[in-house]
């Protein structure tokens, strides 16, 4: 009777381990499949890159350097860093190692949590200086319920996952991070997150260090200069004191971090310190410039481009902001039609004033003068309406009349500051009864304004720009000795098409930014200036949005423009300038 009882107990588990075997690889399968199936389509990455060398070509002073990754088949060596930025999106950045290596497949990719999630692997542009291929990845709600959240796993979507997938690396966070940097030629500029406030909170330089190298215990240090906002400056280090032996610091892909000296508490960082960063290094300076931050404007670029070019704008610097749309096609071909566009990849998420601040040292020793306005914004004085046609003098003459009044200044007085700073205030219009973008263009299209003007727009002298590169999107911090001056808003405004057809103002929501507004659809500062009057927290079109902010019907830029760039179709209908 016992060896029955025996017998059969052998049997029940023999039953058990022979089920759950059979589970085990039906479940690796399953997984196996939905790896391979949970995968949208998406444009090649050897394509992006590609695309990205030949922009960097065209549009900056920088070539690539022929660096080749090991040809290595298994997708684990692929190695990633990432971080968890807004909307529970995953940023991954692809070691410069391993970037050569994605030019040579066509792959998708998917980024695999450790609970066996997946999301595909969107590509998002290459990071420059070392170059970095970039993805971004949902952070799938299952995943978000273990903490401390790990990073990804990076892999081709038709590979199967490993037998483990817990990778040991906690995921970057946003909000506590080096970010981005660039080298001039007396000091390195780090862009950090988290560390001072940006509505003004700045802690002391002392307290800080910058650290040169992988390894903090024994990186090398250097001091902190300044510390404003997002924005650190430090001494660069001696190339000997980094084990250098090649003074092409490129090659050698130095980490460069900021640390706390109480405490000694190091931020986490994806940035490098570099050769130094100028903007058309070596060519002829132009006396003004145009900088902004753009996302998915290329409908609107060639309007902006065409009509400021014609009015006194040399070269424009654009910080692209992780556009999918078509800029890259547009601005090469205003590239091909004779103007001088560059782009820059910013894929930071909401650092206007972080990037202006790069624009501001980077453009230094290219452009005199740099006019920080956004592509919904013109320049526009209505005593241009005696011109039959634009002039690059309308907008030079500004600034030679600028300097003409100082120098009758200096000889009555001699302790009179310099203008280092041209402020012009903004008509903001309104829908303007457009339901739609207008065909014609925003100068066309939008001819009804609010009655009282809001925010200003600046033209900067950049050797005037003060060593913090502090600003408030509008405008500059000052060296001492330097000041600024407002303009007559009777002679000289910008027109800012703000409040655009719904469908347009829309895709803006989700990404406006301000110093006093982080987010519009959290409930702070409702009463601030930097929200829109009349709408909420959410994205939904208010009843009256088509005449709303109408109180003045201006039709000045409309009339001028129409007469400066109106063209006859072929059709017989006339068209804009821009359109062809």
């Amino acid at each position: 009777m016992a060896r029955k009882v025996r017998t059969s107990f052998l049997y029940v588990v023999a039953s058990i381990v022979f089920c759950a075997t059979l589970y085990h690889h039906f479940l690796r399968d399953a997984i196996s499949a939905a790896s391979a199936t949970a995968v949208v389509k998406t444009t090649a990455i050897s394509s992006i890159i590609n695309n990205a060398v030949d922009e960097n070509i065209h549009n900056s002073d920088i070539n690539i350097p022929p660096r080749l990754a090991p040809q290595v088949n298994n997708p684990w060596t692929i190695s990633t860093t990432s971080i968890l930025i807004p909307d529970w999106e995953v940023l991954v950045i692809v070691s410069p190692e391993d970037t050569p290596l994605l030019t040579s497949n066509s792959s998708d990719y998917v980024c695999l949590y450790e609970n066996n999630e997946v999301s595909p692997a969107v590509p998002a542009g290459v990071l420059r200086f070392p170059d970095r291929a970039t993805f971004k990845c949902l952070f799938p709600r299952r995943a978000r319920r273990t903490h401390p959240f790990k990073q990804p796993i990076f892999m081709k979507s038709t590979e199967n996952p490993p037998e483990t997938t817990s990778p040991s690396t906690e995921l970057l966070r946003w909000t506590y991070i080096v970010y981005d940097s660039l080298t001039t030629d007396e000091d390195i500029v780090l862009f950090v997150k988290g560390v001072n406030n940006r509505q003004g909170t700045n802690r002391e330089p002392s307290k800080f260090r910058c650290i040169f190298g992988d390894d903090y215990i024994n990186g090398v240090r250097t001091a902190v200069t300044t510390s404003m906002q997002e924005v650190f400056r430090c001494k660069r280090p001696e190339l000997t004191a980094v084990n250098s032996v090649d003074n092409d610091i490129d090659q050698q892909r130095i980490k460069v971090s900021l640390e706390t000296v109480e405490g000694n508490r190091v931020v986490p960082s994806v940035a490098y310190y570099t050769n130094t960063r100028k903007l058309d290094a070596g060519k002829q300076k132009s006396l003004l410039c145009a900088s902004t931050m753009v996302y998915n404007v290329g409908k609107f670029l060639k309007e902006w481009v065409f009509y400021h070019s014609r009015i006194g704008v040399e070269k424009f610097l654009l910080y692209d902001n992780g556009s999918d749309d078509d800029l890259g096609k547009v601005v090469e071909e205003l590239v091909q039609e004779g103007f001088d566009v560059k782009t820059y990849f910013w894929l930071w998420p909401k650092t206007q004033e972080a990037g202006f601040s790069h624009s501001a040292i980077y453009a230094k020793e290219s452009c005199t003068w740099m006019m920080f306005m956004d592509v919904d914004e013109f320049v526009y004085s209505p005593s241009w309406q005696n011109s039959p046609e634009p002039s690059k003098s309308m907008l030079h003459s500004l600034i030679w009349s600028t300097w003409s009044q100082f120098t009758s200044s200096m000889k009555i007085s001699l302790t009179v500051s310099k203008v280092g700073q041209l402020r012009i205030e903004c008509h903001e219009f309104g829908p303007s009864n457009q339901s739609t973008h207008p065909i014609l263009g925003v100068t066309q299209g939008y001819n009804c304004r609010r009655k009282l003007e809001n925010r200003h727009k600046s033209i900067l002298l950049l050797e005037a720009v003060d060593d913090s590169l502090l600003n408030v999107i509008h405008h500059f911090s000052l060296k001492p000795g330097f000041r600024s001056r407002k303009l007559n808003s009777k002679n000289i405004v910008v027109n800012h098409y703000k409040y655009q057809a719904w469908p347009e103002f829309k895709a803006k929501f989700r990404r406006r930014v301000s110093t006093y507004v982080l987010d519009w659809t959290q409930p702070i500062n409702p009463n601030s200036n930097d929200r829109t009057p009349g709408l909420g927290f959410t994205p939904v079109e208010p009843q009256d949005w088509l005449q709303k902010f109408c109180e003045v019907r201006d039709n000045g830029l409309k009339n001028l423009t129409r007469r400066w760039f109106r063209v006859e179709s072929p059709s017989g209908d006339h068209q804009m300038s821009w359109q062809r």
